[in-house]
C-alpha cells in the first residue's frame, strides 16, 4: 500500500505532515536537535517571546499532578531583540517551518513584536493571549472578546506573516471567542493553552506554586480540549490547530478527527524528547492502515 500524503495547508503554510510542537515545551528548537532530526515536523513553535526580557514567576515553577501538570514559569525569556540576533539565524537551517509565539502586556507591545518579527526567517506568528500564569495582561486578553479582537487587530496590522490566535480554555464559550478572533483577522487558531490550576501543600498549608496558580496539562486535560477543538471548528471558517494532553499518535486522531487541520505536541516532550516526530510517524502508519490516501481525509470527520 503507497504511503499516505502526510501535507497539510494551514493559513498559507504548507506543512510536510500535520505535527508541530506546542510553546513552551520546544524551547528554541534548536535544544532538541541532539534527540532527532527536527525538520522532520510540520512546524516548530519556539518558546513565548515578549518585547523585553522577562524574568518569570519566582519560587517553584512546575509541580507534577495526576495524569499531568502544573506550571507557573511566567514567560521567562531574553526578549525578542536577543531571539532575533542570536537565535534566528540558527533556525533558518532547520528545513521546517518557524512559528514564533509571542505575548504582550498591551496591544502596543504585541504590534511592536509582530513588527520585529516580520522578517525571513519567520514562518507565522501565534498570538499568546491566554497564558494563566503571568499577572498582567494575559488572561484579561483571553476572555474578553473586545480585548482580544483589539490584540489581534494590532498584530495584524504590523506583519505581513500568517497571524495564529492561541485561545484560553478559561472561557465561557469557547465558540464566541474563535468566532470574535476569526472576525479580527485572525488566520488560524490554535487551542487549548493550559486550564488553570492549583495544588496545595498539606504540611506547610501553601500553594506548591511559588504564584499560587498555575497552567494545568497533560493527558488530564484532553477530553476537555478535544471537546472545545470540536466546538471550535464547527464555529469558524479557519484552520484550527488542536494542542492539550497529546502523548501518542492515537490522540492526535483524535483532534483531527475533531476538525483540527494540524496538532501541537506539549507536555509529552518532558517525557519523551522524541513524542513529536513519534507522534507524527505514527499518524502516519495509522492513515496507512486506515487506507488513506491523505491525512487531509481525517480532518473533521467525526461520526454521530
Amino acid at each position: 500500500m503507497p504511503n499516505p500524503s502526510m501535507a497539510v495547508e494551514l493559513a498559507g503554510l504548507t506543512l510536510k505532515n500535520p505535527v508541530m510542537t506546542a510553546s513552551g515545551t520546544f524551547g528554541f528548537g534548536l535544544e532538541y536537535g541532539e534527540f532527532f532530526d527536527v525538520s522532520k515536523l510540520g512546524a516548530i513553535v519556539v518558546k513565548g517571546t515578549t518585547l523585553t526580557p522577562w524574568p518569570g514567576n519566582s519560587g517553584q515553577r512546575i509541580v507534577e499532578t495526576p495524569a499531568g501538570m502544573l506550571n507557573s514559569i511566567g514567560l521567562e525569556n531574553p526578549g525578542v531583540d536577543v531571539f532575533l540576533t542570536e537565535t534566528l539565524g540558527k533556525l533558518r537551517n532547520i528545513d521546517t517551518n518557524i512559528i514564533v509565539n509571542i505575548s504582550g502586556r498591551t496591544e502596543e507591545e504585541y504590534a511592536l513584536l509582530a513588527e520585529k518579527l516580520d522578517v525571513d526567517g519567520v514562518a507565522a506568528l501565534e498570538v499568546n493571549i491566554s497564558c494563566p500564569n503571568v499577572k498582567q495582561g494575559g488572561l484579561a486578553f483571553a476572555t474578553d472578546c473586545v480585548l482580544a479582537d483589539g490584540v489581534v487587530e494590532a498584530g495584524k496590522a504590523r506583519t505581513k506573516k500568517p497571524v495564529i490566535v492561541k485561545l484560553s480554555p478559561n472561557v465561557t464559550d469557547i465558540a464566541q471567542m474563535a468566532q470574535a478572533v476569526e472576525a479580527a483577522g485572525a488566520d488560524a487558531i490554535s487551542l487549548i493553552n493550559t486550564l488553570t490550576g492549583m495544588a496545595i501543600d498539606i504540611h506547610t498549608w501553601k500553594p506548591k506554586l511559588g504564584n499560587g496558580v498555575g497552567g494545568l496539562s497533560g493527558p488530564a486535560v484532553k477530553p476537555v480540549a478535544v471537546r472545545m477543538v470540536y466546538q471550535a471548528a464547527k464555529a469558524v471558517k479557519v484552520p484550527i490547530i488542536g494542542m492539550g494532553g497529546i502523548m501518542t499518535s492515537e490522540d492526535a486522531a483524535e483532534f483531527l478527527l475533531a476538525g483540527a487541520t494540524a496538532v501541537a505536541v506539549g507536555t509529552a516532550q518532558f517525557v519523551n524528547p522524541t513524542a513529536a516526530l513519534d507522534v507524527a510517524n505514527g499518524l502516519e502508519a495509522y492513515a496507512r492502515q486506515r487506507g488513506l490516501e491523505n491525512v487531509r481525509q481525517m480532518i473533521g470527520q467525526v461520526r454521530f
